[in-house]
């Protein structure tokens, strides 16, 4: 159901204790509990069984074709139609001017400030600089943008390379390559990093199953710069490409991880060198240990429809990309109303499962900024909605969503794009973080930042 707006007043919380120490959460039960019921939860080779036929006209062109080939003739011939309509809609989306993801259309100030996140900021930017010093101009003028460019905004998460700016990790030398993961890798925390390794290993698996190397590898990625690397200006810089995408913002000693998008399809790498590497496991079995650990009444109230594509949904609830997910690329602005049971409506028990998934979702998040995420997060449980579609039993595939004034987190199961489930399976999945109410890309925290002192005089 969707409840009306209200506000209560924010009595002084006492911050459970786990939340200031990133290692003892680790080692909750609630974490170990997931991964438990992860490694029970189906057949780790279930997608083998949806395999597509690569003799389809469309995997034998993918296999001539590179990323700029494969990308010009989905613009130019519009197929698929559905996903090609996506595109241009988003086109139309990208000349709104910036607003932000509300949930009546209303942005509200003062939920953002100036913070010491501790992030080290110093090495941060000794690390950029190297890799900008190590640009040729050709490829500066493609990388370095403006902070205030519209551009930061023109990612996207599907195979196409859609938006073609900044560096190409799979074109790069080793060398520079390896420069500009080092940019990320001191930027994030250390499971932050690794889980974005996970991604791009798992895209470049799909390629591998799917024989289109030359469109997704591990490398097929895109880095953009915004702002000059400062330790004391703001600054920051996209990567993005096929089911990972992070849009970073920094400030001093201040980070914003958002919007992000990660996705798997499948999340498994059940052979080669990777074998093993799983992601956006403990997300989906923490969710689901949250549902089903609901009251019959919750659980009613919060299942927002039965079906994952069910006939009750109005027009545009659900797409083929997108499917039940609101709030991905190009939706900068979008209103997403509050719907399904209010956390501050659950046991003590249940709402550690919701700073669970918090966790989960803001593990790109060094230490201390995460910790401190999480204690904004549980200041505004009173207005912090749950909601879910989909069955809630073990093998159910399902969609849920996390939404408060300073936070949103989606996950979804997805049917098949590459492999050739038609209905949402639980190996293929969409996870997406926003910062509503204008923090995206750090936005809300741009007008706090002081600004330069603009005086001059002419002395000659």
């Amino acid at each position: 159901m969707i409840h009306p707006l209200y506000f209560e007043g924010i009595a002084s919380l006492q911050i459970d204790p786990y939340i200031h120490s990133y290692s003892s959460f680790v080692h909750t039960g609630i974490r170990e509990q997931a991964s438990i019921m992860t490694s029970q939860s189906g057949s780790d080779g279930a997608f083998r069984q949806y395999l597509p036929d690569l003799n389809q006209p469309r995997f034998q062109n993918m296999k001539k074709q590179d990323s700029y080939e494969y990308a010009d003739i989905f613009k130019k011939e519009g197929q698929p139609p559905w996903l090609h309509g996506l595109y241009l809609h988003w086109r139309n989306l990208f000349q709104e001017p910036y607003k932000g993801v509300t949930n009546d259309g209303v942005v509200r100030d003062g939920l953002f400030e100036l913070q010491d996140d501790g992030i080290p900021i110093d090495t941060i930017v000794e690390a950029a600089k190297d890799l900008c010093a190590s640009l040729s101009q050709g490829q500066k003028r493609k990388t370095c943008y403006h902070i205030d460019s519209p551009e930061w905004r023109s990612w996207s998460n599907p195979e196409f390379l859609l938006s073609d700016k900044g560096i190409r990790l799979d074109e790069l030398s080793n060398d520079l390559r390896s420069k500009t993961l080092k940019v990320l890798e001191l930027t994030l925390s250390p499971e932050g990093y690794q889980k974005a390794l996970g991604a791009m290993r798992v895209n470049h698996f799909l390629g591998e199953l799917v024989e289109t190397p030359a469109i997704m590898n591990e490398f097929s990625y895109n880095f953009v710069l915004f702002g000059e690397p400062s330790t004391s200006r703001p600054w920051g810089y996209s990567f993005y490409g096929h089911h990972l995408c992070l849009n970073i913002f920094l400030y001093k000693t201040q980070i914003v991880v958002s919007p992000w998008f990660t996705g798997a399809e499948p999340n498994l790498i059940d052979e080669g060198p990777y074998k093993g590497t799983r992601i956006l496991d403990r997300e989906e079995s923490l969710g689901l240990r949250l549902m089903q650990s609901l009251s019959p009444e919750l659980q009613q109230a919060s299942q927002l429809y039965k079906l994952m594509k069910d006939p009750a949904m109005p027009h545009g609830r659900w797409n083929h990309d997108d499917q039940r997910h609101l709030c991905g690329a190009y939706r900068d602005n979008r209103i997403v109303p509050y719907e399904g049971i209010l956390v501050s409506d659950m046991s003590t028990e249940q709402q550690d499962y919701i700073l669970g998934i918090a966790n989960e979702f803001f593990l790109y998040l060094p230490d201390k900024a995460r910790k401190l995420r999480l204690e904004l997060l549980k200041k505004w449980f009173h207005e912090t909605y749950w909601c879910w579609i989909g069955g809630f039993g073990d093998n159910d595939p399902f969609y849920y969503r996390i939404q408060s004034p300073v936070v949103i987190f989606e996950f979804d199961h997805h049917s098949g794009v590459f492999l050739n489930n038609e209905e949402p399976a639980k190996f293929h999945i969409h996870t997406l973080m926003r910062t509503p109410n204008g923090g995206d890309y750090g936005m809300a925290l741009r007008p706090l930042i002081p600004g330069i002192k603009q005086e001059f005089l002419w002395e000659g």
